[in-house]
């Protein structure tokens, strides 16, 4: 660890202030791997790195079958360091520059059926489920989908995020980062049924979580993955919903920019990869509507 010490590795992590938690965790653990790695060639200096070096790196990395993806990830994160080296570090050349990432746009999104939308929308029958639960269940549902939220932003809403009056829900996104998003009516009616009854799980008066699990605490991230699990008709992801909603909208044709808006995305360039969905759609509607196709 101490040949580590040269690198400022948290130094750097403390500099991404715009970035998510998970963001800083992967890259300060990328940047880690790539000082470790190139410790055994005997460069224990951030400064002593050159191109080669980095187009080694890589090329390891794809040797062991690592993923383009991973490998992505890893390039950005090291142009991420390098670039801050030479802002606040003093290093006269980034290594980075001129190395090539794979490319990989990634399996297009997955957009949910109307069956199955409708299935996750639809309330669970039986003497067995309490009306608190279908009632909170399907006013996340009615959010995931309705407004396109993280699941992370979801479970972290509390009461007061809700502005009735105006049908907009405030979300605090990726990099701390605050955004007004529209509720749907839906899911304001869904909203307005859980919020008569959530006082049925929840005994403490302090607490302002707008949604809870049964033992009255916060729902997380895996209570959410429970819920679509108990109502999906097929192996559903949380995220889906959130992608069937960006889709949804550029099928209708809402502008990229202001879908990008919504989902909070830093970058229109992840916003993009909807637009090759909708266009999958598309193509796909018209192979099987069009007598010429």
């Amino acid at each position: 660890m101490e040949t580590l010490e040269v690198w400022n590795i948290d130094t750097f992590a403390r500099s991404l202030t715009r970035s998510s938690d998970n963001t800083v965790s992967a890259y300060t653990s990328d940047i880690r791997q790539f000082a470790q790695w190139v410790s055994r060639s005997g460069i224990v200096d951030p400064a002593l790195v050159t191109r080669d070096v980095v187009r080694q790196f890589v090329a390891f990395l794809a040797t062991n079958r690592r993923s383009k993806r991973t490998i992505s990830r890893k390039v950005a994160a090291l142009r991420k360091y390098f670039g801050w080296l030479v802002r606040e570090q003093g290093i006269t050349v980034d290594p980075t520059l001129g190395v090539a990432a794979p490319t990989d746009q990634g399996r297009l999104p997955r957009v949910l059926t109307g069956d199955q939308l409708a299935a996750l929308i639809s309330p669970v029958e039986g003497e067995k489920v309490p009306a608190w639960r279908n009632a909170r269940d399907s006013a996340v549902i009615e959010l995931l989908y309705g407004s396109g939220l993280r699941v992370a932003e979801l479970c972290s809403l509390d009461i007061d995020s809700v502005d009735v009056k105006r049908l907009a829900v405030t979300v605090m996104g990726k990099g701390s980062k605050e955004r007004r998003v529209p509720v749907s009516e839906p899911a304001l009616v869904s909203l307005k049924t859980w919020a008569a009854l959530r006082n049925e799980v929840v005994d403490d008066a302090s607490m302002v979580a707008l949604f809870v699990n049964s033992r009255g605490k916060r729902l997380a991230p895996r209570d959410v993955r429970r819920i679509i699990d108990a109502r999906s008709i097929s192996p559903t992801h949380p995220h889906a919903l959130r992608h069937t909603f960006a889709t949804h909208l550029l099928d209708n044709g809402a502008d990229l920019r202001a879908v990008q808006e919504l989902l909070g995305h830093s970058d229109v360039g992840t916003t993009q990869r909807y637009t090759h969905v909708s266009k999958e759609r598309l193509k796909s509607a018209y192979e099987v509507s069009h007598p010429r196709a």
